[in-house]
């Protein structure tokens, strides 16, 4: 890629609209499930991390699932909104886990931190697993935060993600140009991209996939409300202020004109996959490559999984 992807997102407006979320449980329908189907293709992949961050935690809605599979793990959560830290840290930091009750072993740690994905403050080559489900696409620099993750990885250790790719919202957009609405939506990084950042940005092997998933309503209200549950408008082009009655209805009526012939209203996403390995070495600028002193008298890294291959989804 010639020039890295900046997004016109408000980082100050992504932490506040989460804020009101918190603790963000009306938008697991889509990120829980999406988690899942990442815990899957992590289940093809031969690793035992001791190590990890989950990079745009949320409320830790994910530490349960990733104790389930590395039950010793030492989870360490990072976010930019506090208030969701706080509801993680009231759910799992003074109780212990449901697996651990299970095994009748005490809780391994679990940390929460506010900081930007971008500039985490974590040590260097410090962590086995990146884990990241639907947060990417809410940073405006994701190539910054591709770097931060190869730095703060050992070599030969592992970065997941999932993020919105550019086919998603597809019928928003369009309800949004009809009614003449003078708004955006937030841009997306399109999943071939992803792929050349990782490999410009320190990581080898890396595997994208992607799967459309077509979200279907009964009404054009419903569909508004999830997509406010799941983290609203964040867009540094949107319409500015608060928006009116007559505003939201005339969004509701473009969107009510697309009504299938089932009945129903659809809602596309475009969901991308990615995951690489930490290379031992980097190619800067001027050709020259550099060798983590980390990397010196490791074993070679782990070689990649066969590629996942596309599902589609219709649900």
């Amino acid at each position: 890629m010639s020039q890295p992807p900046s997004l016109r997102i408000n980082s100050a407006h992504v932490s506040l609209q989460f804020a009101r979320r918190s603790p963000l449980d009306a938008g697991q329908f889509l990120y829980g499930e999406i988690a899942q189907r990442m815990l899957q293709r992590l289940s093809y992949i031969r690793i035992n991390p001791v190590t990890v961050l989950d990079a745009g935690c949320g409320a830790g809605h994910a530490l349960e699932p990733l104790r389930a599979r590395y039950p010793e793990m030492d989870y360490k959560g990072l976010d930019s909104c506090a208030p969701l830290l706080d509801a993680a840290r009231q759910r799992y930091l003074a109780k212990p886990g449901f697996w651990q009750k299970l095994r009748n072993k005490p809780t391994p740690p679990a940390e929460f931190l506010n900081a930007d994905m971008a500039k985490s403050g974590l040590p260097p080559e410090s962590l086995d697993l990146v884990w990241s489900n639907m947060a990417l696409h809410w940073h405006p620099e994701p190539h910054e935060v591709l770097s931060e993750w190869r730095r703060v990885l050992k070599p030969g250790a592992l970065v997941m993600f999932s993020c919105l790719g550019p086919g998603s919202l597809a019928e928003l957009r369009r309800a949004i140009t009809e009614a003449n609405l003078q708004t955006t939506t937030p841009a997306y990084v399109d999943m071939h991209d992803f792929g050349d950042l990782l490999i410009e940005r320190g990581f080898s092997d890396p595997v994208m996939d992607q799967e459309i998933l077509t979200l279907t309503y009964r009404t054009p209200e419903k569909l508004l409300e999830d997509m406010r549950a799941l983290g609203g408008n964040a867009s540094l082009d949107r319409k500015p202020g608060l928006s009116g009655k007559q505003w939201r209805q005339r969004l509701l009526d473009a969107l009510e004109n697309q009504r299938q012939l089932d009945g129903t209203i659809h809602l596309t996403l475009e969901v991308a996959y990615g995951h690489a390995w930490r290379s031992a070495s980097m190619r800067n600028m001027f050709g020259e490559t550099r060798i983590s002193v980390g990397s010196i008298g490791r074993a070679g890294t782990k070689a990649p999984p066969p590629a996942i291959k596309p599902r589609k989804t219709d649900e």
